[in-house]
């Protein structure tokens, strides 16, 4: 079956505490809540674009466990093809400690556990036919990089979210395969600025800004010239930023395999992270194309 959306990335398990502030080094707080969710910045973004209609696909590796065994169920409850999802064993399943604040910010620690597994020999059968391959780096580079070199050769857009971000560049071979990449502004500050991404070969970057709204630079290739524009945030009362990140870019690729043009997908992703940041949790938060379009209505 054709499909419009290819994710290649992880799935964790999200254990979250929610306290009153983040603790400083060396400093304990006391919490008032702890909840698991179904997370990894993968599952997230795959179920995105689930929600937003798209028929996606998933690429990564699980631990034979019972975390492992959970993730596979929300994935499969989302009606999402988990055949290229590697079962491994001896190998965990990620996980992700997340500590959460009364103003909605986070602290995030990731243990990658099986998703570190997610190697290239299990890509090629299923990167097509697809419109939209999109990765993160919580899987190896190695693996993002193949599975871009097959999306490209086959006309399939591709989407980096350079998240977590690597302290220094990417690698140019990586870049120069990327059609759009998708850092928030701390990430693209790690990576080298917008002007780096650009001119390694990457035709836009889309900045994700929180409550400031997003910024996209695209490349003209008749030109030197930069097209730069953006998009205010959406009015919410955010209780949990966890999996908003992953929210935007999930829907957006759900769009562009749609057929929409680049600012109708950024403006309707930007709805989509924003109401993430309403509930709690990642994979809980995420939300579906009919509330994505009463946001766009109101």
């Amino acid at each position: 079956m054709p499909l419009d959306v290819v994710v290649v990335g992880s799935a964790n398990l999200d254990l979250v505490a929610t306290t009153p502030r983040l603790p400083g080094p060396g400093e304990t707080v006391l919490g008032s809540h702890f909840a698991q969710h179904p997370g990894g910045k993968g599952l997230n973004q795959a179920v995105a674009a689930s929600r937003s209609g798209a028929a996606v696909a998933m690429i990564g590796a699980l631990g034979n466990d019972d975390a492992g065994r959970t993730l596979l169920a929300v994935a499969e409850c989302e009606r999402i093809d988990v055949s290229q999802v590697a079962i491994v064993a001896a190998t965990p399943t990620g996980r992700a400690v997340i500590t959460v604040d009364a103003r909605a910010e986070n602290s995030i620690v990731v243990i990658p556990g099986a998703n570190e597994l997610a190697h290239v020999d299990q890509l090629p059968a299923a990167i097509g036919p697809a419109t939209v391959v999109l990765a993160q780096l919580e899987v190896p580079i190695a693996t993002v990089t193949a599975a871009f070199a097959l999306a490209r050769a086959a006309g399939i857009r591709t989407m980096l979210n350079p998240a977590p971000a690597p302290l220094g560049s990417l690698p140019d071979e990586l870049l120069e395969l990327c059609d759009l990449v998708i850092p928030n502004e701390h990430e693209v500050e790690l990576l080298g600025g917008v002007e780096r991404l650009l001119t390694s070969g990457v035709g836009a970057v889309v900045v994700t800004r929180g409550a400031a709204g997003v910024t996209v630079t695209e490349r003209s290739d008749d030109t030197p010239d930069r097209v730069v524009w953006s998009v205010d945030a959406f009015a919410v009362d955010p209780i949990d930023t966890t999996g908003a990140g992953d929210a935007f870019c999930g829907a957006l690729a759900a769009r562009l395999a749609a057929g929409d043009d680049l600012r109708d997908g950024v403006r309707y992703a930007s709805a989509a992270g924003a109401l993430a940041t309403t509930v709690h949790g990642a994979v809980p938060s995420i939300p579906t194309t009919e509330a994505i379009r009463h946001v766009l209505q109101r």
